[in-house]
């Protein structure tokens, strides 16, 4: 299902980004690697046997994204799927969590993921087809002490997702979102330097490959939604029925971040 298909991927020069790229041009798609890392872009390319492209872009340039989205879209005649995947995070004490923090998480995190959207979405309604998938996390399902910053992120990439998704109904266009629990990535080498995080919730953490195969999988079912793992997606539906009991249990296995 994904043959010839032109796959946008954004923060693609590592982690689920890069295997993502690797998998779906296996299935004989064209991955458009985008990122900031012209280095690490071109490390990640040499794995990938088909047709694919690099491309340098920053998430939180809007004329940058806007230039380089409409430059595919010229070349190829249209994007089928954007995997919107940037995002980074940082887990800190509220009070500690200096505000520029804040917004610079938002830029990225979550109006990256708006500003690649606007840029594809016309040209998508112009089609009658496309697949939007935005990789939000299970932290914008359940918050955790020391992640305000990056829970609130998700929280609006789940709120922008599920709100498009509506207006999007009937036109072709599917809106997909992953929401993971913690990966075993080169992010908590940022989020959490200390190491006490991945200590706590290494029981928890997932391979990227495993990740990378359920996004394809989505590409190719077009679900709308997915919570990894399956413990993490219990535990979303235990803090709804039952929020008190759950923060105190999150608070237990969390609040060494």
């Amino acid at each position: 299902m994904l043959k010839n298909k032109v796959v946008f991927i954004t923060g693609a020069s590592s982690g689920i980004g890069a295997l993502t790229a690797q998998m779906v041009s296996s299935q004989g798609a064209i991955p458009i690697l985008a990122a900031r890392s012209q280095q690490r872009l071109e490390e990640t390319a040499r794995l990938i046997q088909g047709p694919h492209e690099i491309r340098l872009m920053d998430v939180t340039q809007e004329n940058e994204v806007q230039r380089t989205l409409e430059d595919i879209i010229h070349r190829y005649g249209g994007i089928d799927i954007l995997l919107n995947n940037a995002g980074y995070g940082k887990f800190e004490n509220a009070l500690d969590m200096p505000a520029e923090e804040y917004g610079k998480m938002m830029d990225v995190n979550y109006m990256g993921t708006v500003r690649c959207t606007k840029a594809v979405l016309p040209h998508m309604l112009q089609r009658k087809r496309g697949q939007i998938i935005n990789v939000a996390s299970m932290a914008g399902k359940i918050g955790t002490a020391k992640s305000t910053a990056y829970t609130a992120t998700k929280h609006a990439v789940l709120g922008f997702s599920n709100s498009l998704r509506q207006e999007l109904r009937g036109t072709g266009i599917t809106v997909s979102t992953i929401n993971p629990g913690p990966i075993d990535t080169a992010f908590f080498e940022q989020a959490d330097p200390s190491g006490s995080y991945v200590n706590n919730v290494r029981w928890l953490m997932m391979k990227p490959e495993h990740v990378a195969r359920k996004i394809v999988r989505v590409m190719n079912t077009r679900k709308e939604e997915i919570n990894l793992p399956v413990s993490a997606a219990a535990a979303m539906r235990l803090y709804q029925l039952f929020p008190r009991l759950s923060d105190r249990l999150t608070y237990r296995m969390m609040n060494k971040k």
